[in-house]
């Protein structure tokens, strides 16, 4: 019998270690336009229960919204996304959808483009019984009562991550994040935007809690999505490295070795003409670069699915994705790309960020990361309020908005309002949830809606 068929042409495998700085070069672009993409995930709940709304009913909602303008994504005949011209709408294990928007330049295409298909795909879930929540967790239902969709990477993942953390099937199956990416023109300019953005990640998943409310009860955390990934696989989440956080002494190559001794999770073949996942055990990727795994040895595409497979808070493909905000209610969700966009694209701003940020350390960031999913910006820090530094660093960015003329800064205004109080989206809803809703579920659905 024919065990497999492999895929490992000359052309693709892996001969030197140098190949595997390639997908972040081949990312080097001049930064003119100032792009910005989106990846913006929202969780399914039934109508009449509130509960997880299941792969079925999710599959149906599919059929029915491509409508001749969106192509299906297949795996072995299972509906598990949409291809689209202005990008893809797919699944997340537990049928949370997530859009990922093309690259735009102008804070207000994303606006509108998100607006537009919140309302769309409102109508149209809706006759099948579903709403869609701009929040950061399931409201009622838990990962023991939501099955993970047919994707066999997904199998894996369920496999693999609880025999070494304790709440991967949380963050699989219940969570919902918002996502942005962007471009960098040199080496040296992303190890600049990579090293802010690392620093500003755990302030900045604080500024947007939004995931109070789980299991239907009010819990001791106001982000039950960011403490999920505490706890999902401290080898491939979090901040990275120490070394990452010294702009000028990390490189491509120190992100690729990092990567090396991630341990694999799965690879995929050919077989029968069908695409196939094949376990991995036991074996990191310098390992298998090395001595291969049975018979199967390393193809940039194994290198390729071993970096989507690495979930730090902030990680490189051929661009930078900043991946730690809870989802939001419309009002907010712009303001994460417009947050990122006035930071990362001017270097000045980057600057001033590290001077509000120079008497942190490494390992203040690392508490700061662990204590935010339950304080939220409620911390202290080496005499510092958490407060009064979210205040700064978004005034950079909102200054640093103006000055590009476009009005963007305007997109900021709903989360400045907020941290002026020293609140976050979770403390709204705390307080709601305690004096308004008498701790009532449908007033959250009926709060954090998408429509």
């Amino acid at each position: 019998m024919l065990k497999h068929i492999n895929i490992e042409t000359e052309e693709n495998l892996i001969t030197n270690e140098a190949q595997l700085c390639e997908i972040f070069y081949s990312g080097i672009k001049s930064c003119k336009d100032k792009n910005v993409g989106l990846e913006f995930e929202k969780i399914p709940v039934r109508k009449d229960t509130y509960k997880a709304a299941s792969y079925q009913d999710i599959a149906r909602f599919l059929s029915e919204y491509k409508n001749g303008k969106w192509q299906g994504i297949y795996e072995n005949n299972a509906l598990i996304g949409l291809d689209g011209t202005d990008g893809t709408i797919t699944l997340e294990p537990g049928s949370q959808t997530e859009l990922s928007l093309n690259p735009k330049s102008n804070i207000k295409d994303i606006k509108q483009y998100v607006e537009n298909y919140n309302r769309t795909t409102s109508i149209s879930a809706e006759k099948y019984g579903i709403y869609w929540l701009g929040y950061g967790i399931q409201p009622v239902s838990t990962y023991r009562n939501i099955n993970i969709i047919p994707k066999k990477r997904y199998e894996y993942m369920t496999k693999y991550l609880p025999t070494v953390a304790k709440k991967p099937l949380v963050m699989m199956r219940e969570s919902a994040g918002i996502q942005v990416s962007l471009d960098y023109s040199s080496e040296s300019d992303a190890m600049k935007k990579f090293s802010t953005a690392l620093k500003l990640s755990p302030i900045i998943s604080a500024v947007f809690s939004n995931s109070p409310i789980r299991n239907g009860r009010l819990t001791k955390l106001k982000s039950n999505r960011a403490a999920a990934w505490l706890e999902t696989d401290n080898s491939r989440c979090g901040l990275v490295s120490a070394k990452a956080f010294q702009k000028n002494d990390f490189s491509f190559n120190n992100y690729a070795q990092i990567l090396l001794d991630v341990p694999m999770i799965f690879i995929e073949r050919s077989q029968n003409g069908q695409k196939k996942a094949i376990k991995v055990e036991n074996t990191t990727f310098r390992q298998f670069l090395k001595n291969g795994y049975e018979d199967y040895h390393a193809t940039i595409k194994d290198w390729h699915l071993h970096l989507s497979l690495y979930f730090p808070d902030v990680r490189f493909k051929n661009y930078i994705e900043i991946r730690n905000h809870d989802n939001q209610c419309s009002d907010l969700i712009s303001s994460i790309p417009a947050f990122w966009k006035g930071i990362i694209y001017n270097n000045s701003a980057m600057d001033e960020v590290d001077c509000v940020l120079k008497d942190f350390s490494f390992f203040d960031f690392a508490y700061l990361r662990s204590q935010t999913p339950q304080k939220g910006l409620d911390i202290k820090i080496k005499n510092h309020k958490l407060r009064d530094i979210a205040k700064e660093i978004i005034n950079i960015s909102y200054e640093s908005l103006k000055q590009n003329q476009n009005n963007e800064e305007k997109f900021l205004n709903p989360i400045i309002e907020l941290v002026e109080k020293g609140k976050t989206p979770a403390d709204v809803i705390i307080h709601k949830w305690q004096n308004e809703w008498n701790s009532d579920v449908s007033k959250l659905v009926s709060y954090t809606r998408l429509k």
